[in-house]
């Protein structure tokens, strides 16, 4: 009993002291408890050999032997122990976090060493595609057999014109441009050279009568802009010669005793005066522009004048005396010397106007003999025969008028007021009713013109005709020429004028109602705007008329225009200012090789500078209504079938995967498509924000297919000297502005070497994928605009006919802003030279609005909307100065500029989208051992 007392109280202690020393024991039990059992065990082995030595023991033995245990010195014993193990766990924990510390440190070497790898690996795979793709380049350059084509050299005769003997009139009057044209003058190369004789310094007409003086000045200066006019006579493919219009200026001209002569307006004899004559007039033309004289008959100034192998060109032919493919009938120059003349042309909308038909004009029977010589009416049978007809024409019309119809017809066959110009109008003709403004006013509520052939069967064209003509196409309204198969109207070998006007013959007016009826109202528009094209182009100036009369006679001889005029890119730097470049590093974001990093490759240029004409002829002149000029290339320029690239025509084209197609990482090596290899430019315009600009052009850095990067500097203030320039591996040119405006946006600068031009914002941030993206897309579709920022235009509901420019995200759009944009390098031209010069002084006034401009000119040349690519709406800069487009007054200016342009152009050529191109493979689930196209679009 005693010793379980003893027990107890040995066990009541050790609680005592557990309760006293819980958190030392907790954290020390591991420790502290072998140490404590190896202390008793030992005690106890020595008490149990004290007590086997002695046979018998008693309870004060026991007693002792608890009182020397030493309570005090195992308990100071263990506190000396906690701390010592104490101490101990803090050096490890300070271990610990060392080596912790360490091992993150460790970590993030390895992870910046993978990324490291990984860039290197992409980098090393760049440079073998870039090795590959120069490898490849480089075979092609030893297999070409044919050099490339560049601007056409100039190659002119050096001689004049060798006089040889006159031909017989008989022979003239079947002149063809193989028979009495001297070919030898006019290389293909030589630029077509036009030499013009001073009508002052040799005149041509006969006395008592003079060329129209305004002409005469008009004609020498608005034949100064022609780029092929030239002052060397040797060297001169074609001599132009103005002989009319002819007005008397003293009367009656009588001889030396009095009698009155009768002489024709034209001296033959002045004209084998000419210095370069040669004898037989050989490529001579002669021009015969009425501008005034607008009379049925008047104008033929040529009949019984020996004229040789001289090219006429006037706007009244008889059948007899017309020669198809040589002779030129033009129209007369009725519109101003040059200059803007979209205020003449009215909206091409509403498609059906007030009258569906009008006629003003009224037949003259009994007038005198038009001022053509030797004249005389026409009494033969068909003359009767056409007389007949054209009075049951008059009966049929004046009963249409008396329809029951809900159409409206508007026609005047006896003039209240007649036309001052039509007092020599010849017998059984048409004369004008009526002012200018006038007929203006109604043919302005005309749907359709009606306009008669001429009375007498013998003419194949009048100059009234071709004022007819005129003035409805200066109106928007379509003509309708009853005896449209008797005549031929102005330029017709290069004109489509069955997409202008309406021909009928007389003998069918009995279908007329019913034809016209017949056009839905998107065909009568598609007539209208190519009426409005081709009056613009070709008719609408005296400037417009004499290059259309140059550009045909080229157009013949298959010479090629000149080249599109450019603006000399002249650099802000200079040998006492050059630039300090830095080297930047690659776009450290970029996780995906997205193509060969090349050398600047120039897009091939001038390759169809003889071909053009003969393949395209007909849309250059009828659709892109630019033959005037030669572009180094053309969005329209035609591709090669899909076999073509592997058979016989392969230069150039990088097919993916060599032809087997192919995923990401083959997509990656090539470009693919249906177009040779290419590169792009990035044109940005920039306004004192140096360090935004040197931000976004060092992210260019690395960026593949990239040729150069052109800077158009448009602040008067020359760059920081201390401004340190990103040196990004290729060529950065800024070019100084001659002022500041917006339109500099588009200079078509001569240091554009690629057909793809990115137009881009100093501020504006896209990644290396998305602006690859976007030139991939763009290849497709070359003659778009393609880009990122995508706008539209709203009807105003409360006016219902005016237009509001909009911002918001919407499901279609039909603007994309150039601030982030490809398009093509032929519409620079386009906005500088073919462009309302009014479109550009709105720009300028607005300092807003440029975007907008070129969105209107691309719609309107291609009759198709922009292209959107990825989820890009709008555009950020953290930190960047404030730029125009955060004014108030921004978006106001913007409503102004949509409903000016579209009066501008005579309708809103924006087209309306709900497309947008993502990349392919974008959303697809693929396989693990292939990539996508683009990771991340």
């Amino acid at each position: 009993m005693i010793g379980t007392d003893i027990n107890k109280d040995f066990c009541h202690w050790l609680a005592h002291i557990k309760m006293s020393r819980l958190v030392i024991l907790v954290f020390a039990m591991l420790i502290f408890i072998p140490l404590i059992m190896h202390f008793y065990l030992s005690k106890v082995e020595r008490s149990s050999i004290s007590i086997s030595s002695n046979s018998h023991f008693d309870i004060s033995e026991d007693l002792n032997f608890i009182q020397d245990f030493d309570v005090k010195d195992g308990v100071e014993e263990l506190i000396r122990i906690r701390g010592s193990v104490l101490s101990e766990l803090r050096d490890m924990e300070q271990k610990r976090q060392k080596l912790l510390v360490e091992i993150q440190g460790y970590t993030k070497n390895i992870e910046e060493l993978k990324q490291e790898i990984f860039h290197l690996q992409t980098n090393l795979n760049r440079l073998k595609i870039s090795v590959e793709q120069a490898q490849v380049a480089q075979k092609e350059a030893v297999q070409q057999n044919t050099p490339d084509l560049a601007l056409p050299k100039k190659l002119t005769a050096n001689f004049f014109p060798e006089k040889l003997p006159s031909i017989p009139k008989h022979l003239s009057r079947n002149c063809k441009m193989f028979s009495c044209f001297d070919h030898s003058r006019c290389s293909l190369t030589s630029g077509f050279p036009v030499y013009l004789y001073d009508p002052d310094q040799h005149p041509v007409m006969n006395y008592g009568w003079d060329v129209d003086g305004f002409l005469k000045t008009t004609l020498k200066q608005t034949l100064g802009y022609n780029p092929h006019l030239t002052s060397k006579p040797e060297e001169a493919c074609v001599y132009l010669v103005l002989v009319g219009e002819a007005l008397r200026d003293t009367g009656d001209v009588s001889d030396n005793v009095g009698n009155q002569l009768n002489l024709p307006p034209l001296d033959s004899t002045a004209l084998k005066r000419l210095p370069f004559w040669g004898g037989d007039g050989r490529n001579h033309v002669l021009l015969n522009l009425a501008r005034r004289d607008l009379t049925a008959g008047s104008g033929d100034i040529f009949s019984n004048v020996d004229t040789g192998r001289a090219i006429l060109v006037q706007s009244t032919f008889m059948w007899h005396q017309f020669r198809p493919g040589f002779d030129l009938i033009v129209s007369p120059v009725l519109g101003p010397p040059g200059g803007d003349v979209w205020q003449e042309c009215p909206f091409m909308v509403p498609s059906r106007r007030k009258y569906l038909l009008t006629f003003q004009g009224e037949m003259k029977t009994n007038h005198k003999s038009p001022s053509t010589p030797n004249y005389a009416p026409d009494d033969s049978d068909l003359a009767k025969e056409t007389q007949e007809l054209d009075k049951f024409v008059l009966e049929h019309l004046k009963d249409l008028q008396k329809t029951n119809t809900s159409d409206k017809f508007l026609f005047e066959f006896e003039c209240v007021l007649a036309s001052d110009d039509n007092v020599n109008a010849a017998p059984h003709d048409w004369a004008l009713c009526g002012t200018d403004s006038s007929r203006r006013s109604v043919l302005k509520e005309s749907t359709y013109a009606l306009i008669f052939a001429p009375g007498s069967p013998d003419l194949i064209t009048t100059t009234l005709l071709q004022a007819r003509i005129y003035e409805a196409l200066r109106s928007a309204a379509i003509p309708v020429v009853l005896g449209g198969d008797q005549v031929t109207l102005a330029y017709n070998e290069v004109i489509q004028w069955r997409r202008v006007a309406i021909f009928l013959p007389k003998a069918r007016i009995t279908e007329l109602h019913f034809l016209l009826r017949a056009i839905p109202d998107e065909d009568v528009l598609l007539f209208r705007r190519q009426g409005r094209l081709v009056w613009e182009k070709y008719l609408a100036s005296v400037q417009s008329t004499l290059d259309t009369i140059v550009a045909v006679l080229r157009n013949r001889l298959n010479i090629p225009a000149l080249p599109a005029e450019t603006f000399t890119a002249v650099s802000v730097f200079n040998d006492t200012f050059q630039p300090i470049q830095v080297p930047v590093a690659v776009d450290t974001e970029q996780e995906e090789s997205l193509g060969p990093l090349e050398p600047p490759y120039n897009s091939p240029a001038y390759r169809r500078n003889y071909s053009l004409p003969l393949t395209q002829g007909a849309e250059m002149w009828n659709d892109w209504g630019d033959p005037f000029r030669l572009y180094a290339a053309l969005p329209m320029d035609p591709v090669l079938p899909s076999d073509a690239k592997f058979i016989g025509s392969g230069r150039g084209f990088r097919p993916i995967g060599q032809g087997s197609g192919g995923a990401g990482k083959e997509f990656s090596e090539s470009l693919g498509g249906n177009n040779p290899r290419e590169q792009f430019t990035v044109l940005l315009l920039t306004y004192e924000r140096e360090q935004v600009l040197i931000d976004s052009i060092a992210r260019l850095r690395g960026l593949p297919y990239l040729n150069s990067v052109v800077v158009v500097w448009n602040s008067p203030r020359p760059p920081n000297a201390e401004l340190r320039w990103p040196d990004i591996g290729i060529p950065v040119h800024v070019i100084k502005a001659a002022r500041n405006s917006l339109n500099n946006r588009f200079l078509p600068l001569d240091i554009l070497q690629t057909e793809a031009i990115l137009s881009v914002d100093d501020d504006a941030h896209l990644r290396h994928d998305e602006i690859l993206f976007g030139f991939r897309v763009w290849r497709e579709h070359r003659s778009r605009i393609v880009g990122f920022p995508g706008r539209y235009h709203a009807l105003d509901v409360n006016t219902k006919n005016t237009w509001l420019y909009n911002s918001n995200y919407s499901c279609e759009l039909s603007m994309v802003l150039t601030g982030a944009a490809f398009l093509h390098r032929h519409y620079l031209h386009l906005y500088w030279k073919w462009l309302p010069q009014a479109i550009r002084d709105k720009v300028d006034e607005y300092m807003n609005c440029e975007d907008i401009a070129m969105n209107f000119l691309v719609s309107h040349v291609t009759r198709q909307p922009p292209v959107k690519v990825t989820s890009r709406w709008t555009f950020r800069c953290p930190g960047c100065p404030q730029s125009l487009s955060e004014d108030d007054t921004h978006f106001q200016e913007r409503h102004k500029c949509i409903n000016f342009f579209s009066q501008v152009f005579g309708y809103t050529p924006l087209l309306n989208t709900q497309y947008r191109a993502d990349s392919i493979l974008f959303k697809t689930r693929i396989p693990h051992d292939k990539q996508k196209c683009f990771k991340f679009i």
